[in-house]
């Protein structure tokens, strides 16, 4: 699909102090818009590391409606186990599946989730995650064998990659080469300037893994890539990066 807006850059001003408070009930916080985790933590007489703790908190990023335990007395450990995880403030079904090498639609079956909203404190079934990650690791270590067998060849190449959704501006979600990736969401697709990558190629993006050269962008042009990603949270942390492409076919 032609793309008139690519990049998902975005630049968020937070706000130290603490916006109008809600509270759910005595040790629980519900985060408002413009709240930090430092605001919330001097409000409080907490630290940061604490309320990151209480909450499985990997990041300090927090979001409007999240309710945060504020106090020690109401801190739930999460469950120590292989098969399910605990989502955290800002966690993506996207994000989970790429790091426990499985796909959002087995997430989404395996735990009867019929969109892709999850919220804190959920648990997740990974039913199957092991026996996934060991093939992923298999295909990586194919994968990484072939890139460098590629890289001697010179099919190699420095690019700066971008990322975006289906549902981005001017986006139709339909690629140039025909890909529904609303319907695909699981699909890694790249956009490519088919004058330096092949359209329709096969290709392992450094970060971002195998893919296919399936789409175009009006701003995509020369060593320039755009990467397809489902969720924006996770399109937006992409950001901008210069990885390396190899084209396999």
């Amino acid at each position: 699909m032609k793309k008139t807006v690519v990049s998902l850059a975005a630049v968020t001003t937070i706000s130290g102090g603490l916006a109008v408070q809600a509270q759910a009930h005595d040790g629980e916080y519900v985060v408002n818009k413009g709240d930090t985790l430092w605001g919330i933590s001097q409000e409080y007489n907490v630290t940061v590391n604490s309320l990151k703790d209480w909450n499985n908190l990997d990041s300090n990023l927090i979001y409007p409606n999240d309710k945060l335990t504020v106090s020690n007395e109401g801190a739930t450990p999460a469950v120590a186990s292989a098969d399910y995880y605990t989502v955290k403030s800002g966690d993506t079904l996207w994000g989970i599946s790429q790091d426990h090498g499985v796909t959002v639609n087995e997430l989404k079956e395996w735990n009867q989730i019929s969109a892709t909203n999850i919220y804190p404190g959920d648990q997740l079934s990974l039913k199957g995650a092991v026996e996934q990650t060991s093939n992923t690791e298999t295909k990586e270590t194919t994968t990484e064998t072939e890139q460098a067998s590629n890289s001697v060849e010179g099919q190699t190449i420095n690019v700066s990659a971008t990322a975006y959704t289906a549902n981005c501006v001017g986006c139709s979600g339909v690629t140039a080469t025909g890909i529904d990736l609303n319907a695909n969401p699981d699909k890694k697709v790249i956009a490519v300037d088919p004058d330096v990558i092949p359209l329709g190629s096969e290709v392992y993006v450094e970060g971002y893994g195998r893919a296919v050269a399936g789409d175009i962008g009006g701003a995509i042009q020369g060593n320039k890539i755009d990467v397809f990603i489902p969720n924006r949270s996770d399109a937006l942390a992409w950001g901008v990066q210069n990885v390396e492409v190899t084209i396999l076919d």
